[in-house]
């Protein structure tokens, strides 16, 4: 028995050290030398206590190759599983069950644009000679270095990264900000399906012709709102970044404390892990940036140094389009378009399926665009739906946009190199330290003909669906030192100096109104610690306003003293959601069974569902809650016809039940941080057990949807995961840029078991700040390992 237990401590040592080895084995190189071919000259990389990068560099393509090396250390199967989901190639790694998300990428065109765009590159441009320098480095490092351990999982084989790539993973970046594909199915639905009166809470012009209704039979439908859904799982499934929302203001010199512009930006990215930017702080002889890249790209999305910074927030215009095309009836690879038939073209692709045989799709296109319901493949409904989209119709330079931005030390400048981003839509925010301060709504904004409404389905047939042009940049929203002495852009709808009506998919004002109230104050001087309290702020004057109409149908409803005082706790609350909050779970229970309530019963399931993954939801409710003869709260089906008082009744009876099954029959155990969770979900990470490796979390989070904190869920029944929330918080005093602040939500790698891993989890979500080391001494000051890397030639 000794003997045998012995044997059994060997046996578990060996494996132990021998995981541990593999584990190290797999983390970045962070000190010693490493040769690098293609190197002029030795760059050094210092890495700080966070494992951020700070490169210098002696020349510019040297910096770059130096870059998508450390990059690819830290963040290589991030890139990986980006560029496949882009080009559609998952089902190759992940099986069968990543075909349909595959076939719906195919379908969108990103492929086949990314190639052809990508032969009309100026390949001597500094910008793409950038890139391909960057490129290179990755390469370097996959082929010298052991694979990543969720290559050996997934058996992923090894291949270069090309330009066609990084070009693909942008359009990925700019489709995930569209929201065409889930709110313009639902909106025709209700406008030719159920009729004005259902319309209406929507805020959106009433087209009683219903142009489409005519052509979309019950098959079509089906298929619509199977490519809505499909539309958005293929974002959940893959774990990866999807774009939602954001915060970001600048203020003059004359409203802060030091006297000089402050730049705050906290862009609302879909939670991950790995997190969606890499920091890196670039140099060389003349050009130094301290910058937050995405995966693939060389050029910083987020970016400051002592001289200038800039931010981003969704413009949310509509750069998408659906069009239901007229089909020949002697012919369906004919549709109707400018008087004529014309016939869809069509090609042929392959999706390689692990485990499986090849699939063979035929993808077709119309002049208006990709027949994207080709995407359901036998589930397509008879009438082809096109997709006329802003990112495949426009040139783009957007790879020299933020380029020349990475170097825009003065107001026109960063006004040049904004009007080069066409698709997708942006606000970029600036402040620079000369004093300026700037927005511009970058966008190529398409002209529609007179009267259409791209809110919904449009016509292939009668011409709605023409763009003849695009409007000049001077009409695209835009601001430069306003006398106010600040900017504020929060994704509501924007003013063009034209006049112009630009169609959006817009948020509500609540959130920049909450910023403006505060910015506004008179008398107050902004520094890098009150606007902390500002990004932290966990308030919005959205939930009062919804609720105020029926306050009195809640007390009616209400059929206990505990049940009365939890309404009047309602009546009290300020929109607030800390973790303490009992009000904050209340409101959001009952705004889901609200919904619930009111409106399955039209829509039925899928459509209902396909609604709550929608903003125009957050326009109705407080709509429908103030109309108490809106059509909506009659219950189909019932012998009577229900009030208001009756489906607000009925919610909060359904609200009151499920928080008791959930948390207890105790209200006072209703609190926040118990229902409302953030968990970091790696790509593997939905597998169990692979979550306990992988995963990240749960942490009780304060914050809530629409809040400036925006840790936000989506609109259902308590307990709710975070889906969304500030991808990172910054902070940059121009005065000072070297002590500018920020946070990642996770950590600087994404190798698992490394101690950057998720080394800034805890501090995020308790909203502490980390400083970004910019200054040569802070650096030097800072630096726990030096990667000195050397010219291999």
């Amino acid at each position: 028995m000794k003997r045998s237990l012995t044997v059994l401590a060997i046996a578990v040592a060996a494996v132990a050290a021998g995981a541990t080895w593999y584990a190290h084995s797999k983390n970045p190189l962070r000190d010693g030398d490493m040769p690098l071919a293609g190197l002029q000259a030795p760059v050094e990389v210092h890495y700080d206590e966070r494992g951020v990068p700070h490169i210098q560099a002696q020349n510019e393509i040297d910096m770059y190759r130096a870059l998508g090396f450390v990059h690819a250390q830290d963040r290589l199967f991030q890139m990986e599983m980006l560029r496949r989901l882009a080009r559609g190639e998952l089902a190759e790694v992940l099986g069968a069950k990543l075909v349909d998300t595959d076939r719906l990428f195919r379908t969108l065109g990103i492929r086949e644009h990314a190639d052809r765009y990508t032969k009309t590159l100026d390949r001597n441009s500094p910008a793409v000679k950038a890139l391909q320098a960057y490129l290179d480095g990755i390469n370097q490092y996959q082929a010298s270095r052991p694979a990543p351990v969720e290559f050996d999982l997934l058996g992923i084989a090894k291949r270069p990264f090309t330009v066609e790539d990084t070009v693909s993973v942008a359009g990925y970046m700019a489709y995930s900000f569209a929201a065409a594909f889930r709110t313009e199915p639902v909106l025709t639905y209700v406008r030719d399906q159920l009729g004005g009166d259902y319309l209406k809470v929507f805020d959106l012009a009433w087209h009683p012709e219903g142009a489409v209704a005519q052509r979309l039979g019950a098959d079509d439908w089906r298929g619509l709102n199977t490519l809505a859904a499909l539309s958005q799982q293929a974002l959940v499934d893959a774990g990866l970044p999807q774009f939602e929302g954001s915060n970001a203001w600048a203020i003059s010199g004359s409203r802060t404390a030091s006297g000089k512009p402050l730049l705050a930006g906290d862009p609302h990215i879909r939670f991950a892990v790995p997190a969606v930017w890499y920091e890196a702080h670039l140099s060389y002889p003349g050009f130094e940036l301290y910058g937050h890249h995405q995966a693939l790209n060389p050029y910083a999305s987020l970016g400051h140094n002592t001289q200038f910074a800039w931010s981003l927030t969704m413009f949310q215009n509509d750069d998408l389009d659906l069009i239901a095309e007229k089909v020949n009836p002697d012919n369906p690879d004919q549709v109707w378009v400018d008087g004529q038939w014309v016939e869809l073209q069509s090609r042929e692709e392959t999706i390689q399926v692990k485990g499986g045989e090849p699939i063979k799709l035929t993808l077709r296109r119309s002049p208006h665009g990709p027949i994207v319901n080709d995407a359901l493949g036998a589930n397509t409904g008879k009438t082809p739906i096109a997709m006329w989209w802003a990112f495949l119709e426009t040139e783009n330079p957007i790879l020299d946009a933020f380029y020349q931005l990475g170097r825009a030390d003065s107001l026109g400048k960063a006004r040049a190199a904004v009007e080069k981003i066409e698709a997708p839509g942006l606000n970029v925010i600036y402040a620079n330290a000369s004093g300026d301060i700037g927005w511009w709504a970058a966008a190529k904004l398409p002209r529609r003909p007179a009267g259409v409404n791209p809110s919904f389905i449009l016509d292939g047939a009668n011409g709605e669906a023409d763009k003849p042009g695009f409007l000049p940049f001077s009409a695209n929203p835009q601001e430069e030192n306003p006398a106010r002495g600040y900017i504020i852009s929060a994704n509501y709808q924007p003013q063009s100096p034209t006049g112009v009506s630009i169609p959006g998919y817009y948020n509500l004002a609540d959130r920049g109104a909450r910023l403006n109230e505060r910015l506004a104050e008179p008398g107050v001087k902004w520094d890098t610690h009150n606007s902390q309290a500002l990004q932290l702020d966990d308030g919005t004057g959205y939930g009062p306003r919804l609720l105020a109409p029926i306050l009195d149908d809640l007390r009616h409803a209400a059929e206990s003293d505990d049940e009365r005082a939890l309404v009047e706790q309602l009546a009290k609350w300020d929109g607030s959601h800390p973790l303490d909050s009992i009000a904050a779970t209340l409101f959001n229970q009952l705004t889901y069974e609200l919904a619930n309530q009111a409106m399955r019963d039209e829509l039925g399931d899928a459509f209902f569902d396909s609604l709550l993954q929608t903003r125009v939801l957050d326009v109705a409710l407080p709509r429908l809650t103030a109309d108490a003869d809106s059509a909506w709260w009659d219950k189909r089906g019932t012998a009577v016809v229900e009030s208001r008082r009756d489906t607000v009744a009925a919610a909060w009876r359904h609200s009151v039940a499920h928080l008791q099954q959930t948390f207890g029959n105790d209200s006072n155990q209703w609190q926040w941080g118990k229902g409302h969770t953030l968990t970091h979900q790696h790509p593997l990470g939905a597998q169990k057990p692979l979550d306990l490796l992988f995963n990240v979390g749960p942490f009780a989070a304060p914050g809530g949807h629409e809040v400036p904190n925006n840790l936000s869920h989506r609109v259902g029944p308590a307990p709710w995961s975070v889906v969304y929330g500030p991808s990172t918080r910054r902070l940059i005093d121009l005065a000072d840029a070297s002590k500018g602040l920020g946070i990642n939500p996770v950590g600087q790698s994404g190798v698992p078991f490394d101690e950057h891993y998720a080394d800034q989890a805890e501090a995020y979500i308790q909203g502490q700040y980390v400083p970004m080391h910019l200054s040569e001494e802070d650096v030097r000051a800072n630096t726990r390992s030096t990667l000195s890397l050397q010219p291999a030639d």
